[in-house]
């Protein structure tokens, strides 16, 4: 016989899998959305250059890309949410069916430009979740030799916003010596690799977009939504 459910518990709220929802009709048809943000302002930014690169990949997978330029971003409590900086990389996100996010290392971690554009970014904006059930790849860049420690650190903020993270990423090491003068990224591993991430990118981005709410949906937080709605309802009745 099966065991009660502990009493203090809302029964209400739990939910078997539902595989129409899993598996829906109809599908979205048109091209994935992929928002590529990068870490660096210098001239010749690696991280700009391999998001670049990254970008045409994608086109040539069907998708429609998006490069933030972070220039002019301020810090975060700098300014207001509504500075237009902060504004249009928030409608981007929301835009966007996935994201890349690409960042040199400096100092054995991400750059403080990364941080500040993923701070900018909030877990719920009115009634909109911008990044919730989303796609993400990580990517770095280094001026040495290979590292993780970045896109090891964007994994982590990934899973804080929520973000489906692939488990494909990038590291190119030396990434002054992996780009022509006009550039564009010359042929090789490091290059073949990012051509693997992105495919896989877009192939998480097409499996999810269609169901990403069903598979972020929370117990606890329709526990917290019955909760609020039976205090409305009470204060109501009195």
């Amino acid at each position: 016989m099966a065991e009660d459910i502990t009493p203090n518990l809302q029964d209400d709220c739990f939910q078997t899998t539902d595989l129409t929802k899993l598996f829906p009709k109809g599908l979205s048809e048109h091209a994935p959305r992929i928002l590529l943000l990068h870490g660096s302002l210098r001239e010749r930014s690696y991280s700009r250059l391999a998001n670049e690169e990254a970008a045409r990949i994608l086109k040539k997978l069907g998708c429609e890309t998006r490069v933030f330029d972070p220039t002019g971003l301020p810090l975060v409590d700098g300014a207001e949410p509504d500075h237009p900086k902060v504004q249009e990389l928030r409608d981007l996100v929301i835009w966007s069916e996935g994201m890349v996010w690409c960042s040199p290392e400096r100092h054995g971690s991400m750059t403080g430009l990364m941080k500040t554009q993923i701070d900018w970014l909030p877990l719920s904006l009115g009634g909109i979740r911008p990044t919730q059930g989303k796609t993400l790849a990580v990517m770095q860049v280094s001026g040495g030799s290979q590292s993780f420690n970045a896109v090891n650190q964007m994994r982590i903020l990934g899973r804080w916003m929520r973000l489906i993270t692939i488990p494909n990423q990038s590291s190119v090491a030396k990434a002054y010596l992996e780009f022509e003068d006009d550039g564009r990224m010359k042929p090789s591993p490091y290059y073949n690799r990012i051509v693997d991430v992105m495919e896989e990118l877009v192939k998480f981005t097409l499996l999810t977009r269609d169901t990403a709410d069903y598979l972020v949906d929370r117990y606890s937080e329709r526990v917290e939504t019955a909760e609020e709605v039976s205090k409305r309802v009470n204060q109501r009745s009195i």
